[in-house]
Order: structure tokens, then sequence, then C-alpha cells
């Protein structure tokens, strides 16, 4: 008998942009994933998905009716927002430094990071993730714990 593992927790972060509306579109009805927060910037904090988009849904699939009553998060917010997670995914539209910023504080705040941005990617302990061909990248993980004094928070990119 096949046994469905209890659903992480996540949150994704930059989810009014284009990249955070294809990982909502993505994640919706997921069987591994439960979606429980959202957060982007401090303009849309407060409200709630939909209407943090108003109108700028860009996507040719509805935005998932699971999503719409989300009350979106100030991305900045991380200490509050990495509570009661598993792990984020990480669209954000911002500079290099503020990104690699951002998303090390979450890793700090033990808030692993799945990352859709290029910023860390140059990183050395920062593995680049193609589950299917390097899987072996997962052994910097150990590595980034050590340098950012994290027993579960790191950052793992993906190729674009």
């Amino acid at each position: 008998m096949y046994v469905i593992p209890k659903k992480l927790k996540v949150g994704v972060i930059g989810a009014t942009g284009m990249v955070g509306q294809r990982f909502l579109s993505l994640l919706a009805d997921h069987p591994y994933f439960d979606v429980i927060k959202l957060a982007a910037s401090a303009r849309s904090a407060g409200k709630s998905y939909e209407e943090a988009l108003a109108g700028r849904w860009k996507l040719e699939e509805q935005m998932p009716a699971q999503f719409k009553d989300i009350i979106v998060e100030n991305a900045a917010d991380v200490s509050d927002f990495a509570k009661d997670i598993d792990f984020v995914f990480c669209a954000v539209d911002m500079k290099a430094d503020e990104t690699v910023a951002l998303e090390t504080a979450y890793a700090k705040a033990e808030c692993p990071v799945v990352s859709n941005n290029k910023a860390c990617r140059w990183i050395a302990d920062v593995p680049m993730m193609i589950p299917e061909l390097n899987p072996e990248h997962m052994d910097a993980i150990p590595l980034q714990r050590k340098r950012l004094g994290t027993n579960y928070g790191f950052v793992a990119a993906k190729p674009n």
C-alpha cells in the first residue's frame, strides 16, 4: 500500500510577480506542497493576493482560487514569514545584492530557500540543483550551513 507523505508547508516570496504567479499555478493542488503563505513587497502587504494583483494576473489560466484570499505578507519581515513553514520558493525581482541579503536572512532564520534568482548561483557553497543531473551538489549544503551558522536553513538555486 502506498502512503501519501505529509504535505510540506511552503511559502512563496515574490508571489505577485510573473515568476511567483507561475510558481503558484504549478503549486495549486500539489500532492506534496501546501502553500500557506505568500509574500511580496511592502506595497502588497496586508492585502489579499487577489487584491494585491488587482488585474495583474499574467497567465492564461485563471488565478487558482485557493490563493485568492491569502493575505500577502511583507517579504522583508523574515522572522514572521518564516514561522510555521518548511521552506520557501523565492522569485523576487530585486537587485542582486538585495536578493542575496534577503535569501541569506531566510536561511539564517532556519528556513530553507529554493531560489529562482541568479544572485546566489556563483556563491561557492550554494548548490545549483538539477536533481536528475547533479544530486551531489547537495553536498555543499553542510558547508553553507557552517558558514551561515544554521542547522536547517540554506539556499539552493535552480537554473533558468
